[in-house]
């Protein structure tokens, strides 16, 4: 256990569970801007990568949430959110502030604000964007939704991995803006797919072809990922993730009674041919 760094009496302390591929470099983030950090993982090896960072690991999550004044959760989905808020929620301080850094739908959130408001707990939902480079580099956008007291209290936590922090509403409407976010950029990535077949049958450098689309006016975030952020080594796992963020917009969509068919399947085709795309691209 080390020690954490000493902080101001109206500084809160900040609990992190779900120290992945983004939400470690962001807890370190939160650490090294100044805030106690409380940490829980369920293997004690994902605690590990946190050493020389200010920071006290918590023996439970029922331990976690009592000891902190905001929690933040970085996990995969929303039934693991929903699984550790029940955990936690007996245990939570009247006027702490509950936020949901993963992707979900908006229902999952105003569920969550519901069910939280009657312990005198607040909830933001907050996903961000960017991926572990940014998280790294403290360049994240963070999406919020959620009460204006809560996002006030919880913004300069936010602002210590984020280059850019939005508050957008209420309850859902940051988890709303993620998925739109991401609808657009699978989008993208199956129009690139288009171009970059037909180009194929042609006598072009496909490699080049791409490097000059990136400095013209069709460039976009989604052509700038392939073979940096997209690679083929981790394409696999990057295509079955964007499939199912395509169907988490869908369900958000159905709930909100908006027919969105025609969006979805191109969006599923755009995830599950980014394999394709990349072999393609590296010949």
């Amino acid at each position: 256990m080390n020690e954490t760094s000493a902080a101001s009496q109206d500084t809160p302390v900040v609990g992190f569970i779900g120290l992945g591929d983004q939400g470690l470099p962001m807890a370190r983030a939160v650490a090294e801007a100044g805030f106690p950090l409380r940490v829980w993982a369920r293997r004690p090896a994902s605690l590990k990568p946190l050493a020389g960072t200010p920071h006290e690991a918590a023996d439970s999550v029922e331990d976690l949430a009592a000891a902190c004044d905001i929690v933040a959760l970085c996990v995969g989905t929303d039934e693991d959110v929903e699984r550790l808020v029940t955990q936690m929620l007996p245990h939570l301080r009247s006027g702490a502030v509950l936020v949901n850094h993963g992707t979900g739908v908006p229902a999952t959130a105003t569920r969550l604000a519901e069910q939280c408001a009657a312990h005198q707990v607040a909830v933001l939902d907050a996903p961000v964007s960017g991926g572990r480079s940014a998280a790294e580099e403290k360049r994240l956008t963070c999406m919020v939704g959620g009460p204006d007291t809560a996002f006030e209290q919880c913004c300069p936590v936010f602002e210590a991995f984020s280059a850019h922090v939005l508050h957008l509403g209420q309850a859902g409407a940051g988890q709303t803006a993620k998925l739109f976010n991401n609808a657009l950029l699978i989008l993208n990535q199956r129009s690139i797919a288009d171009i970059v077949a037909l180009a194929a049958q042609l006598d072009l450098d496909l490699g080049s072809l791409v490097d000059v689309l990136k400095l013209g006016s069709a460039s976009s975030a989604a052509l700038s990922l392939l073979n940096t952020m997209v690679r083929p080594d981790n394409v696999e796992h990057l295509s079955t993730v964007e499939a199912l963020d395509t169907e988490l917009f869908d369900q958000a969509m159905r709930d909100a009674g908006i027919e969105a068919g025609e969006v979805t399947e191109r969006g599923l085709s755009g995830a599950r041919g980014l394999p394709a795309l990349l072999t393609l691209l590296n010949g």
